[in-house]
């Protein structure tokens, strides 16, 4: 009987933690019931996409559209609590709902900048005058079946820079790849799927028409993760991961005419984020 006793004493302290790697050292705690924060910076790359812009006398489509983030030059602007919103940025909380599986929240502040000038194919039509304010299109007026154009700034300048932003829901799962003997240290590896909206604030000039316009929800997007959590201590951890996008933006404002003017894009994005984060 004592024997018994003392097999299941050992028993009720064996490590909660699991993993695929199956790591030499498990920590004897588990995380479920924890919560997390972290806050970071990004960079971000996209694929061509085709722009389609409609209005008052005017459908017309720049295909296979280039364009690149703006990242902000590294400065004391990082650590300004005034100003640490200006870079793109991450914010995310979280909640372990299992030891290697969490729910989160978060807010991926990206930029998008369509690479002006840019020769691209077109296809649609422009009239003479478009818009509510029949704005003077002038010799760009016509009507276009894949034609090359060079898109310069007095025809159109594109760009979600205040920004590119995505709220999304994920849900994450994390599998121990190293764990030092006391359990505290270790090297994890995070992957997870997510979704959420899209809510950009675009600055637009279409023939010199538009306004860096106000936040709206233009439409949605999915994504999947995969990234390096390595915890300093049992509560600190520092983090790269790298997200794989696509978004459907189906109503993108331009010109400030929001009810009369629009535009739409499909954007696939791949975003690389360096993170410091909390548990409690």
């Amino acid at each position: 009987m004592q024997a018994q006793e003392v097999q299941s004493s050992t028993t009720d302290h064996t490590p909660t933690s699991k993993s695929l790697f199956n790591p030499e050292q498990k920590r004897n705690f588990s995380r479920k019931g924890d919560f997390f924060f972290h806050w970071g910076y990004n960079s971000s790359w996209y694929g061509k996409s085709d722009i389609r812009f409609q209005g008052p006398n005017y459908d017309f489509t720049l295909k296979d559209v280039v364009a690149h983030d703006r990242q902000s030059k590294l400065s004391w602007d990082y650590l300004n609590p005034g100003l640490i919103t200006v870079p793109q940025y991450n914010i995310r909380v979280g909640y372990f709902i299992k030891d290697n599986y969490s729910i989160s929240i978060g807010w991926d502040h990206m930029k998008y900048v369509m690479d002006i000038p840019q020769t691209v194919a077109i296809t649609g039509h422009i009239g003479p005058n478009i818009t509510p304010e029949n704005k003077a299109t002038g010799a760009l007026a016509g009507d276009y079946n894949g034609q090359s154009i060079n898109v310069k700034e007095n025809m159109l300048t594109y760009e979600h820079t205040d920004g590119f932003n995505y709220a999304n829901i994920e849900v994450e799962r994390y599998d121990d790849i190293w764990v030092a003997p006391s359990g505290n240290t270790s090297l994890t590896l995070e992957t997870g799927l997510g979704g959420g909206i899209m809510v950009p604030r675009s600055d637009v000039r279409l023939f010199g028409l538009g306004r860096n316009n106000h936040w709206n929800i233009s439409g949605y997007g999915v994504s999947a993760k995969i990234g390096l959590k390595f915890y300093v201590w049992k509560n600190v951890y520092l983090q790269n991961t790298t997200k794989f996008g696509t978004t459907n933006l189906t109503n993108v404002h331009t010109t400030g005419w929001d009810e009369y003017d629009k535009a739409s894009q499909k954007i696939n994005y791949i975003e690389n984020m360096w993170l410091i984060g909390v548990q409690f």
